[in-house]
């Protein structure tokens, strides 16, 4: 649970200002980190020819991949997607590209009637391999605001757990990434069926106003969208893991 601490507006508009400012730096070495990585996360490296690509050849421990990414699929493709739960091999091909989107949520308030206010975190991302359908389009589908594409659906749904099946089939990866200084967990996403996906955290702990403060703002600005809030001293409290783990082997 984030924590939620009383605000007035100066501290808002004074924090909101420094909080934008750390979530671009923070997104921009996101983004080069997974420029980097990306040579790490071959689809067919892992899949082999269970995905269509351009060298088609045996990998081993490929039917056992498969088969962990058909279990995953299966639990979560019918209700709300309406998909079918056997996919067909070769899969479509899966992008070699890492997208990592800033998480989002709703936030409920017994004070408001209505779909609630959708929060964004600016030190929480959802790592998949690259969409043409991502999460905001595909809560549209299955809202009714845009007309469903089962292909794009079933496309987006393999996307966000073929990278589940990666990282627990090459866990050297997720040191990888907490060793860049990324908290790695695995999430269900409630508005999505329970659709589970990849969440990495950067070490800055965030919180979130209390819901009246909230509502006069969104009120204020006619849109029911907020963001989670950096404080300054969060900047000063970063852990070292490193420093931390060769702490512990000293003693």
């Amino acid at each position: 649970m984030i924590s939620r601490k009383s605000l007035d507006s100066q501290e808002f508009l004074k924090l909101r200002l420094a909080t934008e400012k750390i979530a671009n730096a923070l997104d921009k070495r996101l983004r080069a980190h997974l420029n980097v990585l990306r040579p790490l996360f071959v689809p067919r490296n892992l899949f082999g020819t269970y995905v269509k690509s351009s060298q088609m050849h045996e990998i081993p421990g490929a039917e056992k991949a498969f088969a962990e990414l058909q279990e995953k699929y299966a639990s979560i493709c019918e209700k709300p997607f309406g998909l079918s739960k056997k996919l067909q091999a070769p899969l479509a091909p899966i992008s070699n590209q890492l997208e990592g989107s800033a998480l989002q949520y709703t936030l409920r308030s017994d004070n408001v009637q209505g779909k609630g206010t959708q929060i964004t975190s600016p030190t929480k991302w959802i790592l998949s391999f690259r969409s043409e359908c991502p999460l905001n389009r595909l809560k549209a589908m299955i809202s009714g605001v845009e007309t469903r594409q089962p292909e794009a659906m079933k496309q987006a749904l393999i996307d966000h757990l073929a990278i589940i099946v990666y990282l627990k089939t090459f866990p050297v990866l997720t040191q990888l990434l907490q060793d860049l200084r990324y908290e790695v967990e695995i999430k269900d996403m409630d508005e999505l069926g329970g659709l589970s996906v990849v969440v990495l955290k950067a070490p800055i702990e965030t919180f979130l106003p209390l819901d009246d403060f909230i509502i006069q703002i969104t009120q204020l600005s006619g849109i029911p969208a907020f963001q989670e809030i950096v404080e300054t001293e969060a900047v000063e409290n970063i852990p070292d893991p490193l420093k931390e783990a060769l702490r512990q082997t000293l003693n």
